[in-house]
């Protein structure tokens, strides 16, 4: 190549370089000059004992694109939550300590809209003398039996007067095979803790996975919204997107159209899912007593009469992750109640049965939400998002009144009492 060609080309790279910077400061002016709300991918972490949790300190940005536009800041546990009360205050008051999936995550209203934050304010003037402080520890299509150690390692050292466990679509999300099967996750490498059942019939809490990500069973298990980034070997060119994303909306917003654009595979049908984690070593039972195409799905055969042993597990695991709640409630002299969610859809009236079939011998009080909305006057479709079933700020309020409620009527929650360390 010439001297002259080798010229041309390089001012015309020079050129397509400093117009495609034009066009990248072009973009980022334009968004944030215009207020454009750009939604991002949130930072994400994973904690050995706990699972996955939000970067502390991370923003996220996150939209329907129809109703909410939300910007929130993880705090320094990695909750979308203020940062909790110190151990002293915390003791010293009627703490309350609020536990659960997406519903307790909240990423559809700001943070002053949530439901332990509205239940402060509401106790602040409605019965001031019980001093009530509250935290929230809560993680999207997370079971009880995952949420376990959000109460061992962050709410127990507040010594909570009351653990409020919120409860929604969550008999199956105490599976790992169930999850598995839903999510393509490799069953022995969970992101969360899960029940792990021992010849002999004893059961555990194992501790979730840092390997978790790879490998996956099923090509589609690596799908999702929220996975800790950088991947393993993903190199310093994903970080640096990373961190560009981070930065820049422009950058954010070519990313998500670049994510958008990629090829995924679909879920495989349920019978050959079902036949893939059967043939694994151990999971031969799961097809037990199960005709794979009956039935709507995985959901529907947990609340037959007498669903196939995989789904019966499924119900197992979550009375004892029910069960291990109670017993750490009473070794620290802590109340437990069960706000559910289920209750605000006539068609999971089966769902409730069940649920207080198994809150009921371990002596836990059920809160139903759709009660007390009713018993308020309320209407059913004002306590969540048309297009999102997740609780509007009515739904918020009128769930910390349904709490405050049960307080009022259990004020010896609050009073001072041995609570054991």
């Amino acid at each position: 190549m010439s001297v002259r060609v080798a010229r041309i080309a390089g001012v015309n790279a020079a050129l397509v370089l400093a117009g495609l910077a034009l066009v990248a400061l072009a973009g980022e002016a334009y968004l944030r000059l215009s207020g454009a709300f750009v939604p991002s991918p949130p930072p994400l972490r994973f904690v050995p004992g706990v699972g996955v949790l939000y970067e502390p300190h991370a923003e996220v940005r996150y939209t329907n694109g129809l109703e909410y536009w939300t910007v929130q800041r993880a705090n320094s546990l990695g909750f979308l939550d203020r940062e909790p009360p110190a151990p002293e205050r915390a003791a010293a008051s009627c703490h309350v300590a609020v536990i659960g999936d997406s519903f307790v995550d909240a990423k559809e209203v700001p943070v002053a809209d949530k439901l332990h934050v509205r239940l402060e304010a509401l106790a602040a003037a409605a019965l001031p003398e019980l001093d009530v402080t509250a935290s929230a520890y809560g993680r999207r299509a997370t079971g009880q039996a995952n949420q376990l150690p959000y109460y061992d390692e962050y709410a127990r050292p507040l010594r909570p007067n009351l653990v409020v466990l919120v409860f929604f679509s969550d008999f199956q999300d105490n599976s790992a095979a169930l999850v598995s099967l839903s999510s393509g996750r490799d069953p022995e490498r969970m992101p969360y803790a899960f029940p792990e059942h021992a010849a002999d019939g004893s059961v555990r809490l194992r501790p979730p996975d840092p390997d978790f990500r790879q490998p996956a069973w099923l090509s589609w298990g690596l799908i999702e919204t929220e996975v800790p980034n950088p991947q393993p070997g993903s190199g310093r060119w994903h970080e640096a997107l990373r961190k560009l994303t981070e930065r820049s909306l422009f950058a954010r917003w070519l990313d998500g159209k670049r994510q958008a654009l990629i090829p995924r595979d679909p879920k495989p049908p349920l019978a050959e899912r079902a036949a893939l984690l059967a043939s694994r070593p151990g999971y031969g039972w799961i097809l037990d007593g199960w005709n794979v195409g009956e039935g709507n799905g995985l959901g529907s055969l947990l609340y037959v009469e007498d669903p196939p042993p995989l789904f019966r597990r499924g119900l197992a695991d979550t009375a004892w992750a029910f069960a291990e709640f109670r017993r750490r409630a009473d070794r620290d002299g802590a109340a437990l109640v069960i706000l559910s969610v289920y209750g605000l859809w006539e068609e999971h009236n089966r769902r409730s049965e069940i649920l207080h079939g198994m809150a009921e011998p371990l002596g836990v009080p059920v809160i139903g939400l759709r009660d007390w909305i009713w018993s308020s006057g309320g209407r059913f479709e004002d306590s969540h998002w048309a297009h999102d079933i997740h609780w509007s700020p009515q739904g918020h309020q009128w769930a910390a009144e349904a709490i405050l409620d049960w307080l009022r009527r259990h004020p010896e929650v609050c009073e001072d009492r041995a609570r054991h360390d």
